[in-house]
């Protein structure tokens, strides 16, 4: 198999302009062994991903294909982007096929691929609402119509597939079709930009596997083309390097974007990495939920106004999460900061798992931050982009958690795992162990083929106050650096081992005050895991609950509840009810002591419908008054 997944360091080396470039370690190079993530991939695997190829069948999302291949007769059925869907899935069953073999999944895909081949138009087309629908209209609204939008999930599906499998029967008709775009579009051609941004990152990945440098150049050609028609909604209102704020549709926007970061990294375009600056710092610092989430409005699906983060009605869809962190693992690789992994690691264990059932059965496609006890994950719904989102991002997880640089590894995520990669001439196996993110200790072993002198780089997390460093058994004096790594430079030998220890404890933490909805509210935090409370641990509601400041809080694990999880308890104060029918004044009730018990974010809704709330108000006041 041709990987090229180092052409950073082939093109210019690992530093730029003072920047540290970091080469990813593919998925294929990571074996998980992780209490946490490996559970939910095996969930992924076994539930999750016969659901979605089940519905994507029922709903004849599939038997398009077999219908435009002539497999069939009959008509399309569903909405005209619905092929994305099926290629979304074909992509998560590619990653699980890398961690579990399983021939009969594996001949699925192959009789599937086939399908598609069949669908395929001679000149290498492949869209089946256009050729069943509307043959003559190709690439004539694309403002509207997401054809190079499917064809961006068909190229992700179609590398995914080649690195797990080694098969090119997909790739084969992922380059055909690639090839026909690029005789389509181009200075000299037509000039259009994908009303749903995808195919500018899939190209990029297309020129990662290849090597076919027209695929990265047609990617800088949709990015630099964008400001054609003054719209905000699809990020099309300016051209890209002078774009300041994120507007729009959130799940467009971080698809975009994570396509110009992979471009600017292969470019080295000074411009383009200044809007990546200014953009990460308006989205991260005015426009960002705590868990992550992004896009408070449903109007649109995005972003409105600085600080506009309403709890109940915040959209904060799960296709919006998952796109935040691509954006800002891209980020990471262009940068090597940890800045950019604390945000990853903020989306995956709250705004991101908050979309999928513990079971792998329902998801959410938006996730609010209060409920009243009537939002609940489903099944399936007509636009299914967020349940086969999460089908294909749970399984790419072990590709975030290592990076390389000519000089050392680096550990992004701390996750139970083990690699090899390869520093300079020397091949490093390297493995971690750790409880994460229910514990801050985290064991590290390192075995190069030969001693060796290179860098162990090991992200302080932005919630981590104070940390103790070990090597071989010793503690040593370590504080990050300028880039949020705290990094080890020694000659390593067979044997060596290292070790961080975060301190964890439960932290309150406070909105900007220009957040209205989060005035005179806290949240809380342990470690990476933002915590709620849900109805069913508090005496069946939680709006009328507040947390005084001087409250006690206590945290403790619970391993039959919710798969496993560190609960935080404590004393709160809830709201006298109070009955005002016929009267305008009486005498002030006490508050109520009551105990309280807040879960991890990311599983309520798991059990009997009730109220959540993750900002709670710190007196009762502002409480809700609940009527007798």
């Amino acid at each position: 198999m041709i990987f090229i997944h180092d052409l950073n360091s082939i093109l210019f080396g690992s530093t730029l302009t003072g920047r540290t470039v970091l080469n990813a370690v593919p998925f294929t190079q990571v074996k998980l062994t992780d209490n946490f993530w490996a559970p939910r991939i095996e969930i992924n695997r076994t539930v999750t991903l016969p659901q979605c190829f089940h519905q994507c069948e029922i709903t004849n999302r599939i038997r398009n294909f077999e219908i435009a291949g002539g497999l069939k007769e009959g008509k399309f059925d569903g909405i005209y982007f619905n092929d994305s869907d099926v290629y979304k899935v074909v992509e998560g069953a590619s990653y699980s096929l890398w961690v579990h073999h399983d021939p009969e999944l594996d001949k699925y895909l192959d009789d599937l691929i086939a399908k598609f081949a069949l669908a395929q138009q001679k000149d290498g087309y492949l869209n089946t609402y256009f050729t069943l629908v509307e043959p003559d209209k190709r690439w004539t609204n694309l403002p509207v119509m997401h054809e190079l939008y499917c064809a961006g999930h068909l190229f992700e599906s179609a590398v995914a597939h080649y690195q797990a499998t080694g098969k090119r029967n997909l790739l084969d008709i992922a380059i055909k079709f690639a090839d026909y775009i690029d005789s389509v579009f181009g200075e000299d051609r037509l000039i259009g930009v994908a009303g749903h941004e995808e195919i500018e990152l899939a190209l990029v990945k297309l020129f990662e596997v290849t090597g076919e440098e027209r695929y990265l150049n047609l990617a800088k050609f949709f990015i630099d083309k964008k400001g054609l028609t003054g719209t905000e909604y699809n990020q099309d209102h300016l051209p890209v390097r002078q774009q300041s704020e994120i507007v729009g549709h959130a799940v467009r926007a971080m698809y975009l974007y994570a396509g110009v970061a992979d471009v600017a990294k292969y470019t080295n375009d000074p411009e383009l990495i200044a809007t990546m600056d200014r953009i990460w710092a308006d989205v991260t610092q005015r426009k960002m939920y705590i868990t992550g989430g992004i896009g408070p409005s449903a109007s649109n699906e995005g972003f409105t106004v600085p600080y506009d983060l309403p709890n109940e009605s915040a959209y904060a869809e799960t296709c919006a999460a998952i796109g935040m962190a691509l954006w800002n693992y891209r980020l990471l690789l262009l940068h090597g900061q940890s800045k950019y992994a604390d945000i990853l690691e903020k989306v995956l264990y709250n705004g991101s798992i908050s979309g999928v059932s513990l079971d792998g059965s329902k998801f959410f496609y938006v996730n609010p931050l209060t409920s009243r006890g009537n939002h609940h994950r489903q099944p399936w719904y007509g636009c299914a982009c967020c349940p086969t989102n999460v089908v294909r991002f749970i399984p790419q997880i072990p590709g975030y958690i290592y990076a390389t640089s000519s000089d050392g590894i680096w550990v992004n995520l701390y996750i139970s795992s083990q690699t090899n990669v390869k520093i300079g001439d020397v091949d490093v196996q390297f493995s971690q162990e750790t409880d994460y993110p229910w514990s801050g200790l985290v064991k590290m072993n390192v075995k190069p083929s030969k001693n060796a002198v290179f860098n162990v780089n090991m992200r302080f997390p932005d919630w981590c106050k104070s940390a103790k460093v070990s090597v071989n058994g010793q503690t040593i004096d370590k504080k990050p650096n300028d880039n949020g790594y705290i990094m080890i430079n020694r000659e390593w030998r067979e044997g060596d081992n290292v070790s961080i220890d975060m301190e964890m404890p439960i932290q309150r933490i406070c909105a900007n005050p220009k957040v209205s909805a989060d005035v005179g509210r806290v949240a809380l935090q342990r470690g990476p895991v933002i915590y709620c409370l849900e109805a069913e641990d508090n005496e069946g509601s939680v709006l009328d609950i507040a947390l005084p400041r001087d409250a006690k809080l206590s945290a403790s694990f619970k391993p039959d509840l919710l798969n496993g999880v560190v609960i935080i308890q404590g004393k709160g104060l809830r709201k006298t009810k109070m009955e005002w029918e016929n009267k305008l004044y009486q005498i002030v009730s006490d508050d109520l002591e009551t105990n309280i018990t807040a879960i991890p974010y990311y599983a309520w809704d798991n059990r009997s419908a009730g109220e959540m709330v993750v900002w709670l108000p710190e007196v009762t006041s502002l409480a809700e008054n609940k009527q007798e």
